[in-house]
């Protein structure tokens, strides 16, 4: 399962992008897949075509993960 995160780097804007797991405590990279701005921009420091990067944990001042649509769950009740 893909969860949406938006990576906040020291120093720089924030990222959002898409990774296949939580890193563990013991972990020292992140791979983030579709890197882009939180507004869906492009990075102007990555090539278009890249698809996947790596991030040092060191660089990362902490990990926001977002709540995917497959989870969410909305009941409705109609009236006629």
């Amino acid at each position: 399962m893909a969860y949406t995160v938006i990576l906040h780097v020291a120093g720089e804007a924030s990222i959002a992008g898409e990774i296949e797991e939580i890193p563990k405590p013991t972990d020292n990279i992140i791979i983030v897949s579709n890197p882009r701005m939180k507004d869906g921009k492009d990075l102007h420091y990555i090539d278009s075509n890249v698809t996947r990067v790596i991030w040092p944990l060191v660089k990362i001042s902490f990990i926001e993960i977002m709540e995917s649509t497959e989870e969410e769950k909305v009941i409705g009740f109609v009236r006629e």
